[in-house]
């Protein structure tokens, strides 16, 4: 068996001066049987069957198989010498050797077992040792390898939070730089109401100037500046939102009112570019579960999509058709169809790549933030190509209850 790094080599070839000690221990115990059996041969007959044999195996067992092999052969010649007639003669009598053999024979057979079973001793010894180390190296091992996994674990949670970030930070982007096209819509938006307000107000002073106030007419004025100041409010509310850096806040709402409010914001753009945007929303759809203004910022996405695909379209009436509808499996759909020039087979596969544009001040991030805030409320977004010219942008969100796409 091998030994591995850091083991003693305590199952190799003996030392010499082991092997040395083993042979002198072989010879010390042969000694002491032979002078033992003389001192007791008188009073207890030939007794060295018994004292040979324990010099052998204690040689065999603490000196190994050499000092045992010794001990054979020493307490063979002291047997045949001392205590096989004729005695102080090697030679033997035929009628004693019977005897003779039958007591080497033993000798032999005892230093063999006893020899296998030290090196099954030793060998199972070795094999736990090494199995020992083994356990040793590998629990070292998996200890090495679960501390890098935790330490690879921690290091990709702290990934994940800054990707998550940095995730958030150009969503936010995306929505500032759709709303830096949208300026001078929402400035439209915005002086319409204002410049209701000062009409109205002018209105209102002009009606209690009069000799005789006429009170109801001054009061329809003002309810009419109050209405346009209010109107205002809620286009800037509405911008503030789009644009707040706030965390993703998911809550029951329903799709068509979202719809709705974002429109408003595009309304001016769609009337700058001569573009009809029609409402098709199916009533009474059931509410859906996501972030309001998340789901506004793709809907956004995909208005200023389509009314930028159908800018140089002269053929043909630019209209930009928004539907909503339920599907089975609990889920809802909202498409946006345009009549532009349509999207090309090769173009349309690279639509959601990360900084793919077709458009000329376009970042590229619009399409794939879109994608991924509708992947995170569980839904699909895709797009197709419109079969009578333009595309048809279209995404799905479960509701309350159903099941995610």
């Amino acid at each position: 068996m091998q030994n591995y790094p850091g083991m003693p080599n305590r199952y190799s070839a003996p030392s010499k001066l082991l092997t040395l000690s083993g042979y002198g221990l072989a010879l010390v115990l042969v000694l002491s049987a032979l002078l033992v059996s003389l001192a007791l041969q008188n009073s207890l007959g030939n007794p060295f069957w018994f004292f040979f044999s324990v010099a052998v195996i204690l040689s065999t067992w603490f000196g190994r198989a050499g000092a045992g092999w010794l001990a054979v052969i020493c307490g063979t010649l002291a047997v045949t010498y001392y205590f096989t007639p004729p005695v102080r003669s090697f030679a033997v009598k035929a009628s004693e050797l019977p005897l003779l053999l039958t007591f080497i024979a033993c000798e032999v057979g005892v230093t063999q077992l006893i020899s296998w079973r030290k090196r099954t001793e030793e060998s199972l010894r070795q094999a736990r040792d090494e199995l020992e180390m083994r356990v040793s190296e590998r629990t070292a091992e998996l200890k090495n390898a679960n501390d890098a996994l935790v330490r690879q674990m921690a290091e990709q949670k702290r990934t994940e939070e800054t990707l998550q970030v940095t995730r958030t930070e150009l969503t936010r982007v995306a929505r500032i730089t759709t709303i830096g096209e949208l300026t001078a819509s929402i400035a439209h938006e915005v002086n319409q109401p204002l410049a209701a307000i000062v009409a109205n107000a002018d209105a209102c002073v002009a009606w209690l100037s009069r000799e005789n106030p006429d009170l109801v007419e001054a009061k329809a004025a003002a309810e009419r500046a109050t209405h346009g100041a209010t109107r205002a409010s809620e286009v800037i509310a509405r911008i503030r939102a789009l644009i707040s850096k706030a965390t993703p806040e998911k809550s029951r709402l329903q799709i068509n009112q979202v719809i709705e409010q974002t429109v408003a914001l595009a309304e001016g753009q769609a009337s700058r570019n001569n573009v009809t945007v029609e409402l098709k929303l199916s009533p009474d759809l059931p509410q859906v579960l996501g972030d309001s203004i998340q789901l506004q910022q793709v809907i956004l996405n995909l208005l200023m999509n389509g009314i930028e695909a159908m800018t140089n379209v002269t053929d043909r009436a630019k209209t930009l058709v928004i539907r909503s509808e339920s599907q089975s499996g609990g889920q809802i759909r909202v498409s946006v169809q345009d009549s532009g020039i349509g999207v090309s087979a090769d173009v349309m596969s690279r639509l959601f790549e990360p900084f793919f544009t077709t458009r000329s001040k376009g970042m590229g991030m619009g399409l794939p933030i879109s994608r991924s805030i509708i992947e995170a409320h569980g839904g699909r977004l895709w797009a197709e190509s419109n079969g009578s010219g333009g595309a048809v942008f279209q995404f799905t969100l479960p509701s309350e209850d159903g099941p995610a796409a």
